[in-house]
């Protein structure tokens, strides 16, 4: 896959999981063809991975090279004037089709000018670009229509994919910003606009550019779609900050291995386990401990709780951040006092009668209403099934650094947040039958990716080291190793291999890795061989060594025989790590 878009992420290979996520999203633009997909608003709290997964799909989307252009326009939070906003979205939306029809993924970081746009739509004979341009650029002067500017660009999308028979995915990031931040006045002078997400209207039902919106705050994007997007034209969906369990533990060992964090299997689990499967928290702990070293209980436990009560470090910063932001409006005790209640009791609803009674607030049952409503307009709590229920978030991460923000003074001390750790830990630990099973089954669920860990850490080695009736014993020396590479036979279907790892030399090894305790029998190394002449025929300069890895053996009859007749390595286990 190539990455013409680059994503805030960094390294691709640091997006982990989202299976669950991924599979939604691609059977939703598998029906975008066929007109019917609804546009769509993920609703996520800050730091859950909403930026990552639409750059991801973007990529995605244009190496597929498909019946799906993708377009991605991310709005700023900074004061922008009102033609600026239509020249930058246009020149944003031209660049990323232009690069889609040939190939050129430069001009999706680096747009393209209003100048180089039309001289591309006269190169191609496309008019529309041409007279586009010429618009633009003339309304843009004073005494032009600032409006049909913003028209002509926000439109664009649906119109050329009406004109062209085209589908587009219209990814619009941080949506919220635009009634905050794009102002009438060439000097930002004034009140921002805050009617331009009226724009989207009608165009959030579109079949042909439905749209895909995103915001790092619910309430907010809740008020926008309900005032200006009503009717139900989005599609609401809720992704969680936290990865599943054993997702959270791939993204622990794909962060220790890329910022050289040393670990065991038992410190990695742990460390899952404290920072509950959060892919921020786990990459904050990672990157910014000051021991590479992570192998003990007391080391995970230190890593971890400094990101909490430090007020340096990457975590306590970016919430502390986020919190001064959210709660200005609330900025009072008794605020704090009813969102560290709710937050340490997220189990159940409460009404503002409950609480006054329950905390003993010097405040009217109107008055803790108010304070209620404020704190869900923040982000903060949630709301329940009726106007007067009011919950704390089942989010363990903030729930953390609200009590250690804010305990001591409410509650007059502070939470011994670390040794809540140790004894979480030392429970684990205690619980035997839970640990051993927890860490049998991480080399079944982790071995493709340990697999290829271990070869990236050694990059120079014999294959014979890991595989047995190996036919190549010479020591190769790695310069790439990628997992889950997808190939594509002739007649367009995707097969996916789970390592490939070339070496400086040329030759390639291909690694099939089956984590069940079924034995692997003769069909499925059968496919694994289609997948290697696939393969083979697509880099027919590339010497390929094929390895089987089954954790749950092969059979002796059928399996075994095959793999040494086609020369198709075998193991049963990792040797070494």
């Amino acid at each position: 896959m190539q990455y013409p878009l680059t994503e805030k992420i960094g390294d691709p290979d640091l997006l982990v999981g989202r299976e669950n996520e991924f599979r939604n999203f691609n059977n939703w633009i598998a029906d975008i063809p066929r007109k019917g997909s609804k546009s769509t608003a993920i609703m996520a709290r800050r730091k859950s991975g909403k930026t990552a997964i639409v750059q991801r799909l973007f990529n995605q989307l244009w190496s597929e090279n498909g019946a799906v252009i993708p377009f991605y326009f991310e709005f700023a939070e900074k004061k922008t004037w009102y033609p600026d906003l239509a020249i930058q979205y246009y020149c944003t939306f031209a660049s990323h089709y232009i690069s889609f029809l040939e190939r050129n993924k430069k001009w999706v970081d680096k747009r393209l000018s209003l100048e180089q746009i039309r001289e591309y739509g006269l190169s191609q004979s496309i008019e529309e670009f041409v007279e586009d341009v010429d618009f633009l650029v003339k309304n843009k002067a004073v005494g032009g229509s600032h409006d049909l500017m913003w028209e002509l660009a926000s439109t664009a999308p649906h119109y050329f994919a009406s004109r062209y028979n085209k589908r587009f995915l219209v990814i619009l990031d941080e949506f919220q910003y635009i009634t905050r931040y794009i102002y009438r006045d060439e000097k930002g002078e004034g009140n921002p606009d805050e009617t331009l997400a009226g724009s989207y209207h009608s165009l959030s039902e579109s079949k042909i550019a439905p749209l895909l919106i995103t915001g790092s705050y619910m309430s907010w994007l809740m008020d926008i779609m309900t005032k200006y997007l009503q009717g139900g034209r989005l599609t609401e969906l809720y992704i969680s900050p936290y990865l599943t369990p054993d997702e959270g533990l791939q993204a622990v060992y794909q962060y220790a291995e890329f910022y050289q964090a040393s670990m065991t299997n038992e410190s990695a689990l742990l460390l899952n386990e404290l920072c509950m499967a959060d892919p921020f928290f786990i990459s904050c702990v990672i990157r910014h401990h000051t021991n590479p070293n992570l192998e003990t209980k007391e080391e995970v436990v230190n890593a971890v709780h400094y990101q909490i009560s430090n007020r340096r470090s990457e975590m306590s910063r970016t919430w502390y951040e986020y919190l001064i932001y959210t709660l200005k409006r609330v900025n009072d005790k008794q605020a704090k006092n009813l969102l560290l209640f709710l937050s340490k009791h997220s189990e159940r609803e409460w009404t503002p009668a409950e609480l006054k009674k329950e905390l003993q607030l010097p405040l009217t049952v109107n008055e803790v209403q108010e304070k209620l409503m404020l704190l869900f307009g923040a982000d903060l709590i949630a709301e329940g099934p009726t106007d007067i229920d009011y919950k704390g978030l089942s989010d363990g991460t903030l729930n953390l650094i609200i009590r250690h923000r804010f305990e001591k003074e409410i509650k007059g001390f502070i939470p011994d947040i670390k040794q809540e750790f140790l004894d979480q830990v030392g429970a684990l630990t205690l619980d035997n039958k839970r640990l051993r099973g927890q860490l049998s089954s991480l080399s079944g669920k982790m071995a493709e990716h340990q697999l290829a860990m271990a070869f990236r850490s050694r990059k120079r080695f014999a294959l014979s080291a890991f595989f047995q009736n190996v036919v190549d014993t010479t020591v190769l020396n790695l310069i790439s190793v990628k997992e889950r590479v997808l190939i594509q036979r002739e007649d367009g279907k995707n097969m996916e291999i789970d390592i490939v790892a070339e070496s400086s030399c040329g030759r390639v090894v291909l690694v099939e890795v089956k984590k069940t305790q079924a034995k692997t029998g003769l069909k499925m190394v059968e496919y694994f061989q289609e997948k290697i002449t696939v393969y083979q025929e697509s880099h027919p300069d590339k010497q390929v060594l094929p390895a089987f890895l089954s954790l749950g053996g092969f059979t002796e009859q059928e399996a075994l025989p095959f793999c040494q007749a086609q020369g198709i390595a075998t193991a049963v286990r990792i040797e070494q790590y």
